[in-house]
């Protein structure tokens, strides 16, 4: 069979993913819904985005990072943007997001393109796939329509996936959103871009589990790297890559990072430790005898079910006119 080239392949990739979207894909939200309203909002944002980024690459993991917060607390609503003295911005989980000011940005030539029609949330939800994009990741139509919410409450982000949470916790999470085990792999590959504060993992590297040694599910010959990296009692807001492998590249080399017992957070290295999981690790790695998964494809598959989680739509919330505060 001849081989596909890699235009090619990307088309297919396209297509398979487009035909993955139905006219009603969740709560209200649609393909084409500023069409007439905003034609140029999916350019515009990607503009910003792309400035942003080549000006600093970190700020593609945090778009994506900020856009799964939102998601997991209230819904797609984008109250992480929200400032406030106890808003989910201040809150613990969300103290290291960045990436902030390219949604306000984007937000300021959508008001002088369109006042008063896009909201914070489908700005941060095309944000988030344009990030992949640049980083060299594959898009997705992303269905539009969402509303901004009116409320933002530290306390909410309680149930935020965790850095240390166990599978069966991290399926109990993703299960109460609408999302399944398969979703729960593929977008935690989303850790192929990005990184990780040491007092996120360090605990893994000397007194695991008051065992006076590490993690023993981390590769030995991986342990020396780590530890260089973040010394013990060192910086633990010093930044480690989640994926050394192929820093700053999107794409399915994470799942080999964990099939090597090379994932830095416990959470990521917990995937691969458990049956339920590891075995979506495996599709995603294309192992023999097992049905394979597409990661760029399924990556958007999942990043479409979770932008619909909870989401406000029509008469619903508001259109922010700057997405710091509510009007």
């Amino acid at each position: 069979m001849e081989a596909l080239s890699p235009n090619r392949k990307h088309t297919l990739l396209v297509v398979l993913l487009a035909t993955l979207i139905t006219l009603a894909v969740g709560q209200g939200t649609r393909l084409g819904f500023y069409r007439t309203s905003c034609p140029r909002v999916e350019s515009i944002v990607q503009s910003v985005v792309q400035s942003a980024i080549r000006s600093n690459p970190a700020m593609a993991p945090g778009l994506l990072r900020m856009f799964f917060h939102d998601c997991f607390v209230n819904g797609c609503d984008a109250s992480i943007l929200l400032d406030g003295s106890s808003s989910e911005k201040t809150a613990a989980p969300n103290s290291l997001l960045r990436g902030f000011e390219v949604i306000d940005a984007a937000k300021t030539q959508l008001e002088t393109a369109c006042p008063g029609v896009v909201s914070c949330a489908d700005i941060l939800a095309l944000a988030a796939r344009d990030s992949v994009v640049q980083t060299g990741g594959t898009g997705w139509p992303v269905p539009l329509g969402r509303r901004d919410g009116l409320v933002s409450r530290a306390a909410d982000t309680a149930d935020l996936p965790a850095f240390n949470d166990p599978v069966g916790v991290q399926i109990r999470k993703f299960t109460d959103k609408g999302l399944n085990t398969q979703d729960l792999v593929a977008l935690s590959g989303a850790h192929t871009i990005g990184t990780a504060a040491c007092a996120l993992f360090s605990y893994r590297l000397y007194n695991y589990n008051n065992t006076n040694g590490p993690d023993p599910t981390i590769d030995p010959a991986f342990l020396p790297t780590l530890r260089n990296l973040c010394p013990n009692g060192g910086d633990g807001s010093r930044r480690v890559d989640l994926d050394p492998a192929s820093v700053g590249r999107f794409d399915n080399s994470y799942y080999a990072n964990l099939r090597n017992r090379r994932g830095v957070l416990e959470s990521d290295a917990a995937l691969w430790s458990d049956p339920t999981t590891q075995r979506f690790v495996n599709r995603f790695l294309g192992v023999r005898g097992l049905l394979g998964l597409t990661f760029n494809v399924e990556f958007g598959r999942s990043m479409i079910k979770m932008g619909n989680v909870e989401v406000k739509t029509g008469t619903q919330g508001e259109i922010r006119r700057v997405c710091s505060a509510t009007n």
